[in-house]
């Protein structure tokens, strides 16, 4: 059990690493490509690397009929509703406060739960909540309370917040019928038709006269390989043995990882204001999760 527990945090934390750096390979790509160009690109990639080695491994399942509509449920919410959210709020704001806002997830994760399904909330979540929310007010307000970041990237933010939180919760039972790798290409293959109708419509036109460059190129294949097939196993895999509301704490990394490669890579500034709100809400993300001692102990145990 514990060595199960070692490897699930070990998975979770690589999950939470490739997509730190996928918000800082997006804007990259969008270099070359637009969003929904982008996504489904990386989504027909994905796809087809992982149904081919499904089927040259003899690891290929058939999803039962029972159990399509969970799938379909499944990639609505990712990776449908996540990327239409992602993939336009990080045009509009800083791949530092895209992660920021990710990284709400187990907060609004706790008050779901608490509204929908009567699961009980601490006190430590609620005033881990006002402290989040402080530390993000501190990233994207000026002086004089001034709006500094784009109000419709941070809806749409939001929206791949919230469409990440159905995921998880669509996503229990099927990991307990099914392979991470199985589970991950048919959201990805079912994905690629909610996404195409849009890509017709709006990017074509676009993508078949665009000047691309090598760059985004590897930047698309980045996302294609790290993102979308080996982030979503990984995080599938621990789901699995960590249940939902434990895997998506490790969520409270995202932001530090993709403030630093930010900086590292594409040459994001990290001022003081911004140092100050990431501590102020990673820190909030924490206290969300003090438990009492029986569960802290229980905790340090994986």
């Amino acid at each position: 059990m514990v060595k199960t527990s070692v490897s699930s945090v070990f998975y979770i934390v690589l999950s939470m690493v490739f997509w730190a750096l996928s918000f800082v390979w997006i804007k990259v790509a969008y270099q070359s490509f637009n969003p929904i160009t982008t996504v489904i690109l990386r989504l027909i990639i994905s796809a087809g690397l992982l149904f081919l080695f499904l089927l040259l491994t003899r690891r290929f399942r058939v999803i039962k009929k029972n159990d399509i509509k969970l799938i379909l449920l499944v990639a609505f919410f990712e990776p449908f509703l996540y990327f239409m959210g992602e993939g336009f709020g990080v045009k509009l704001v800083s791949s530092t406060l895209a992660a920021v806002i990710v990284s709400t997830i187990p907060l609004f994760a706790s008050l779901f739960a608490f509204l929908f399904l009567k699961e009980r909330i601490t006190a430590w979540a609620v005033l881990g909540m006002f402290v989040s929310f402080f530390g993000i007010g501190i990233m994207i307000l000026e002086n004089g309370f001034e709006l500094r970041a784009s109000l419709l990237g941070i809806m749409l933010m939001l929206v791949a917040v919230f469409s990440t939180i159905g995921y998880s919760l669509s996503l229990k039972k099927l990991s307990q019928n099914y392979s991470a790798i199985n589970i991950v290409a048919y959201q990805n293959f079912i994905g690629i038709f909610m996404f195409a109708p849009f890509f017709f419509i709006w990017e074509y036109k676009g993508f078949v006269t665009a000047s691309i460059t090598k760059e985004s190129w590897i930047a698309v294949l980045q996302l294609a390989v790290f993102a979308s097939s080996l982030a979503f196993i990984f995080f599938t895999k621990a789901i699995k043995f960590l249940g939902v509301a434990k895997t998506n704490m490790f969520t409270n990394l995202i932001p530090v990882f993709t403030a630093l490669f930010a900086w590292w890579i594409i040459g994001d500034t990290i001022d003081l204001q911004k140092t100050v709100g990431i501590v102020i809400v990673v820190s909030g993300l924490f206290v969300s999760q003090i438990k009492n001692k029986k569960s802290e102990t229980q905790f340090k145990k994986i």
